[in-house]
């Protein structure tokens, strides 16, 4: 009952339309106070309010963080350093000509600026508005550009780079580094399914999908050297944790460090475009900082509480199918992802839902990838779906329109979520290639 009414409380305050963070620091001050009156759980009356405080600041000491503010601020020179064009170009001439046209260029586009930027909303807003426009002088309609977009766009977090990544490697223990390679095949999975329905959607004249004649020999190869500088950076990235010379927190310095000559030697980054990337990515760290400080109250409490048992026995009284137990897992994240931001979720989710791990049999680093990929789902899903909100705006189109045209995107994501789920391999190749079993 006492978890429960936690629970009230923060999704209430949500419900209210306060901003989740603070949503999750009220939650926990009401409860604790509450508590304490009515003589509730001993050791959350004993610790008082003054608790969030004391948990606040050490939840943020962890040398693997730091990767992430790297990594947004390399992606984020690489953007305002006109990378993506030249990539978009790139995946202009080597899929354009393919049955559904641009709409293929942009999901090819999207995964390889993915080994860019390790934040979906990035991908969506910065990429996203070069793909948009592109396809909307080619005659792709607003509503399709966009929803091609918002569902590419969550291909970012998956292949490394990825923000989430390193938080859930941070709240569960495990290896950045193991997490980064076992999203690449499933990213790469996910582009190939989103290809396959565009392909079948413009055979069969379910879309108007106009087609770009094919380039030449020599388009490809000058616009593959134009773009060759940018593809170094996903290049060494993906090469340094493959060879394992440095650790992810190194690499995003050293893809950081690239990012910044690159831009001088190609004289595209400028005192302003420095300055807007510097602002950009203080910003989103600032936001995702602040998330992560005000989620570690609600965490002890949630371990206070006992609750990450309490949902355990429940689940096993329900079944003790692991197959059935991992289609409630995903159930209930999937549903939790319809009102929750994905990082939010991710916080109160890894410590609850972390127990279940070793009764499902599961490698933790493919329940990681599981659990992630769960929550993108509800970035471009409704009501609440950020990448929806962007898309809209971006695109200058209806949010009804939007959503309509979304719905046969969702088929090959739910289909990439079950292999993710079902099929080890997919997740645990690369891993068990490097570090072994």
């Amino acid at each position: 009952m006492e978890a429960l009414l936690l629970l009230s409380l923060l999704f209430g305050l949500i419900f209210l339309r306060m901003p989740v963070p603070f949503a999750m620091l009220g939650a926990a001050v009401i409860f604790i106070l509450i508590q304490q009156m009515t003589g509730g759980h001993l050791m959350i009356s004993i610790a008082g309010p003054k608790v969030i405080l004391e948990r606040m600041t050490p939840s943020l000491e962890s040398f693997p963080l730091l990767a992430i503010p790297l990594f947004v601020f390399a992606g984020n020179l690489l953007n305002v350093g006109g990378i993506a064009d030249r990539i978009f170009a790139f995946a202009k001439t080597l899929v354009a000509h393919i049955h559904g046209g641009l709409a293929h260029v942009n999901i090819l586009a999207s995964i390889v600026f993915s080994g860019m930027s390790g934040v979906a909303a990035a991908d969506a807003a910065g990429l996203g508005a070069i793909e948009i426009k592109a396809m909307e002088k080619a005659g792709f309609s607003k509503a399709f550009s966009a929803a091609v977009t918002a569902a590419s766009s969550i291909i970012g977090p998956i292949i490394p780079p990825s923000v989430i990544m390193v938080i859930y490697a941070v709240l569960s223990g495990e290896s950045i580094a193991k997490l980064f390679l076992a999203g690449i095949i499933p990213g790469l999975f996910l582009g190939f399914v989103l290809m396959v329905l565009i392909y079948f959607l413009a055979v069969t004249k379910r879309v108007e999908a106009p087609v770009t004649q094919r380039a030449t020999l020599r388009e490809v190869r000058c616009s593959a050297w134009r773009a060759l500088p940018g593809l170094m950076a996903p290049l060494l990235l993906v090469g340094g944790l493959l060879t394992g010379i440095a650790t992810p927190t190194e690499l995003g310095a050293i893809v950081t460090v690239y990012a910044i000559i690159l831009g001088i030697a190609m004289k595209e980054l400028s005192m302003p475009a420095l300055l807007d990337a510097t602002k950009s990515t203080v910003f989103t760290i600032g936001a995702l900082v602040f998330i992560l400080a005000c989620a570690a109250p609600i965490q002890w409490l949630i371990s206070a509480l006992n609750v990450p048992q309490d949902l355990q026995n429940f689940l096993l009284s329900v079944t003790e199918n692991p197959i059935l137990l991992l289609l409630m897992i995903n159930l209930m994240l999937l549903l939790a992802g319809l009102v929750l931001d994905t990082a939010a979720i991710l916080l109160i989710a890894v410590p609850t839902l972390w127990p279940m791990v070793g009764y499902l049999g599961i490698d933790p680093v493919q329940f990681g990838v599981m659990m992630i990929f769960n929550l993108l789902i509800g970035a471009v899903t409704p009501p609440f779906g950020v990448i929806l909100f962007i898309m809209m705006d971006v695109a200058k189109i209806s949010y009804g329109s939007l959503v309509r045209a979304m719905m046969p995107f969702y088929i090959p994501i739910v289909l990439t979520l079950i292999v993710i789920t079902f099929v080890p391999a997919v997740t645990m190749f690369l891993p068990e290639l490097v570090y072994g079993k």
